[in-house]
């Protein structure tokens, strides 16, 4: 009786396979990052950032700034990273690492800002001054709170979202390529994909289609 032999599996086909889960994982991590970053610094720019205290007819007054008074650069810019991170979806090739770039320097900009205003003494100062109706009065016993390192993770979420588009948005899905400007999904006329063709297989996944999947 002659042995049977199992038949194997094509290469090209396991390697779409591995490259689609790839390109889904990839894009839930990013639009989870994002989303979660750009919430992160939204809401840890409306805390206190600085806290101190001005002298005022012999006694004292406290004093304290958010992240808001100290610097408006991480809430622009978490905006503009959300706008990017759903633009990445609306544009293809070139267009969608152009955005991806921008959501990334968004991420880093607003990171680096917030580093920047952990430090800063300006916003109080000018509190300090229009408290005492002297405008060389300082803030004194300066403290700062977690919040602008808060901020400036958020920031570093909305990078990692952006380098993950620069990484992998060339294979994610493209709203604008499954759907007509009417909003209803796009006739397919494109014929059966060919698994044991290479080229067949990354068309499929370039179109946001799962090519091991059965028809």
């Amino acid at each position: 009786m002659g042995r049977v032999s199992a038949v194997p599996v094509p290469q090209p086909r396991a390697a779409a396979a591995t490259a689609a889960t790839s390109s889904r994982r990839s894009l839930a991590a990013a639009l989870f990052l994002g989303a979660v970053g750009a919430t992160v610094v939204l809401l840890a720019a409306g805390r206190i950032w600085a806290e101190g205290t001005a002298s005022v007819g012999g006694g004292s007054v406290s004093l304290d700034a958010s992240g808001s008074d100290v610097t408006g650069v991480p809430t622009a810019l978490a905006v503009v990273g959300l706008a990017a991170l759903v633009a990445v979806f609306a544009v293809r090739r070139a267009g969608r690492l152009l955005v991806a770039a921008l959501l990334s320097l968004s991420g880093a900009g607003a990171a680096t800002a917030a580093l920047l205003g952990a430090s800063d003494t300006g916003a109080l100062d000018e509190k300090a001054a229009r408290t005492t109706g002297d405008a060389a009065a300082t803030v004194e016993a300066l403290s700062h709170t977690i919040w602008p390192y808060v901020t400036a993770a958020g920031g570093v979420l909305i990078l990692l979202a952006g380098l993950l588009a620069l990484r992998y948005g060339r294979a994610w899905p493209s709203m604008s390529g499954r759907y007509e400007r009417d909003g209803s999904p796009r006739a397919r006329n494109e014929r059966p994909v060919d698994p044991d063709r290479p080229e067949d297989l990354w068309k499929a996944l370039d179109r946001g289609e799962d090519p091991t999947r059965e028809g």
